[in-house]
């Protein structure tokens, strides 16, 4: 509308030479909207049919049209980048920062690698994390903790992920955490889940420890059905 409302503009006071400013117009609308339609085809994306969806999840397709209709109410364009999908988990931790343990769940949401989640990337992890198995939901959980992506999680890696965890969960917390706390916590995993103690953890030494901590395995039954 910008070039549009300048070239009538420019016609109004430059009469001595119309065809420059008709073709320099003509020119500017056509670019403009080749722009937009490339634009258009970029950023919004229409998803799977939820046929397919409901076949390689674990939602009714009524489900998936209601999951449907939230992620397009905050996500118009049909894909959702890394600064929205902050924007939106920070609204569930007001007294907190959570835009550190964001950073890592969208990459675990993003299993492209492309830097933005669809609502297929969305409805599947959502589907592991909610009706999955108990292997489905470690599996996922270990990719999440290995954020280099390496197959392994080595002690620094885990300490980032459980730090932005309690940075999310905020100063407001019962009792009062000690600074060091994260620490002493990433300490006892470790030690837990690195069975031959050679400094990383693999899928099977996480998938074996964490069936062994009954605290665990109660934290993945609070998913199971919420919806």
């Amino acid at each position: 509308m910008g070039a549009v409302m300048g070239t009538f503009s420019s016609l109004q006071t430059k009469q001595r030479r119309p065809s420059k400013d008709i073709a320099w117009w003509y020119y500017q609308y056509h670019r403009d909207k080749i722009e937009d339609e490339l634009e258009m085809t970029m950023v919004c994306h229409r998803p799977e049919g939820l046929e397919q969806l409901e076949a390689q999840t674990n939602f009714t397709k009524r489900e998936l049209q209601v999951l449907y209709r939230g992620f397009k109410n905050e996500c118009p364009s049909g894909v959702v980048n890394e600064e929205t999908f902050k924007q939106i988990y920070a609204q569930f931790f007001p007294h907190g920062d959570a835009s550190t343990y964001a950073h890592y769940l969208f990459n675990a949401f993003d299993t492209t690698q492309t830097g933005s989640v669809k609502f297929e990337d969305f409805v599947t992890a959502l589907s592991i994390l909610l009706r999955g198995t108990v292997h489905e939901k470690l599996r996922w959980t270990f990719n999440l903790y290995d954020i280099n992506k390496d197959g392994y999680i080595n002690k620094e890696e885990m300490m980032d992920i459980v730090k932005a965890i309690y940075d999310m969960m905020g100063k407001y917390t019962y009792p009062v955490l000690k600074e060091d706390t994260p620490r002493q916590h990433v300490d006892v995993f470790f030690q837990k889940m690195d069975k031959n103690k050679d400094g990383i953890v693999t899928l099977d030494e996480f998938l074996e420890s964490c069936q062994e901590d009954d605290n665990i395995m109660r934290s993945l039954q609070l998913f199971q059905n919420v919806m």
